[in-house]
């Protein structure tokens, strides 16, 4: 079989025809199938290094013939064909290990381009060597399930090229998955180009995302390319994008589209080979319904949603991202140093609405006030406690042992949903020190063990 050999999968005959038409001209090796039973028969007698499949069919969908094709064949790249009703099969099977997906009706140039891209990424990773360990690589720490999740579906999304929209609140390391995602695709040797929506005006966003050519406007003196063919063959980030202003929208939405750029004052557009990651600490759902989105483009670039969870939603991760930070910010080796007990329990039931920022912030404070090696509960006393939070209020210099001991281990308990193993854990004491003080206390008892 050819390496450029591709199997077309579509039950409408017009569009089976054009597809093969449009392959043959551009040198392919093509074979066709109207259904589900008949592309995976022609599969099992010859893979394909290649498959184009519509989503829907009569006979089955893309998703099993890309199921069956993976057992059959696991290097085989796959791009789907979807109407714009069907975009959301399309992206789980983006979730799902699919390399792309393309828009009815087909602009034929784009899937060209779409299926030499895949079929040289997938020889470059199936040739790839093992690489040694980035020092520059993102600095992603966390065991717990959530984290371990996101973390999965991040690196197979890398493995296509489809764009991407972080929905995260802040503080939470948007900036740090995105930078993963460039890492492990096979865009990893291009630039990373990161832009934050909300740091220009209108004026100068346009032109910062899109470029100008010389006397554009007052002051254009020479003409600059904007960061979007900055990042040609790489990663555009566009941060915070929720922030864009209205009037910008639509001209993203083309570029996204077309995948070509109009500087100002040019009458020429520019081709663009660039993937786009967005990230967005507001609910854009929220910001379409009050007219401050516009949904096509959020639908153009929520491509394949993440959401990474809040620290107060990965608890297990807290303590290993603070000894982290301690590595990363102790004036001597970090072995030197000691977080106590009762200042890993307030870590752990503190709400932080900051994230992951607060609690590097807190280490950095902690470093800063801490008088030796050992870090204790006094100072709990110096986090911020979020509007409506008492629960770091309660914690203030003079409070009593007892009573600080005490609110620790509610809070403790509370966090854990009454489980006192897990108690005891965070808390760094055995389980009958956690029996022995909730009788000490006289608090309710827990009926998870």
């Amino acid at each position: 079989m050819s390496e450029n050999a591709v199997l077309v999968v579509d039950d409408e005959a017009g569009m089976r025809m054009a597809l093969e038409a449009s392959f043959r001209r551009n040198g392919w090796e093509v074979s066709t199938a109207g259904g589900t039973v008949e592309a995976l028969a022609k599969f099992r007698r010859s893979p394909f290094p290649l498959v184009v499949t519509d989503v829907r069919m009569p006979d089955g969908d893309g998703m099993q013939v890309m199921q069956r094709v993976r057992e059959i064949a696991p290097s085989t790249a796959v791009i789907f064909l979807t109407a714009y009703g069907t975009v959301p099969d399309a992206v789980e099977a983006i979730r799902e290990g699919a390399c792309d997906y393309l828009t009815k009706p087909i602009a034929f140039e784009r899937l060209q381009e779409a299926a030499e891209r895949v079929l040289a990424g997938a020889k470059s990773s199936a040739e790839e060597e093992p690489r040694e360990p980035d020092a520059d690589a993102p600095e992603l720490v966390g065991e717990s399930p959530a984290f371990v999740r996101l973390l999965e579906q991040a690196r197979r999304v890398a493995k296509t090229d489809a764009d991407v929209l972080i929905e995260a609140e802040s503080g939470t390391g948007k900036e740090l998955i995105a930078r993963l995602i460039h890492r492990e695709s096979a865009r990893r040797d291009r630039p990373f180009v990161a832009v934050n929506c909300s740091a220009f005006p209108v004026n100068l966003l346009e032109s910062e995302l899109f470029g100008h050519v010389r006397g554009a406007f007052t002051g254009a003196h020479a003409t600059k390319p904007g960061r979007f063919e900055l990042a040609g063959g790489g990663t555009i980030l566009l941060d915070e994008v929720g922030e864009m202003p209205l009037e910008l929208q639509p001209k993203l939405l083309r570029v996204l589209q077309e995948r070509e750029v109009d500087p100002l004052g040019s009458t020429r557009a520019v081709p663009l080979d660039v993937r786009v990651i967005a990230t967005t600490n507001r609910p854009l759902r929220a910001s379409i319904a009050s007219g401050e989105f516009r949904a096509d483009l959020y639908y153009r670039l929520s491509v394949v949603p993440l959401t990474i969870p809040p620290l107060r939603e990965r608890r297990e991760d807290i303590l290993a991202l603070a000894r982290h930070f301690l590595e990363k910010h102790a004036p001597k080796p970090a072995a030197g140093y000691q977080i106590a007990p009762e200042l890993a329990a307030g870590l752990g039931s503190h709400g932080w609405p900051g994230n992951i920022r607060e609690l590097e912030n807190f280490i950095r404070r902690a470093l800063a006030l801490s008088a030796g090696s050992r870090l204790g509960a006094e100072l709990l006393a110096h986090l911020e406690a979020a509007p409506g939070d008492e629960s770091a209020a309660q914690l203030k210099a003079g409070t009593s042992l007892r009573d600080a001991e005490r609110h620790l281990l509610e809070r403790t308990l509370e966090a854990t949903g009454g489980n006192r193993t897990r108690a005891a854990e965070l808390m760094g004491v055995s389980l009958r020190t956690i029996r022995n003080k909730i009788r000490c206390y006289g608090l309710p008892p827990r009926r998870i063990a």
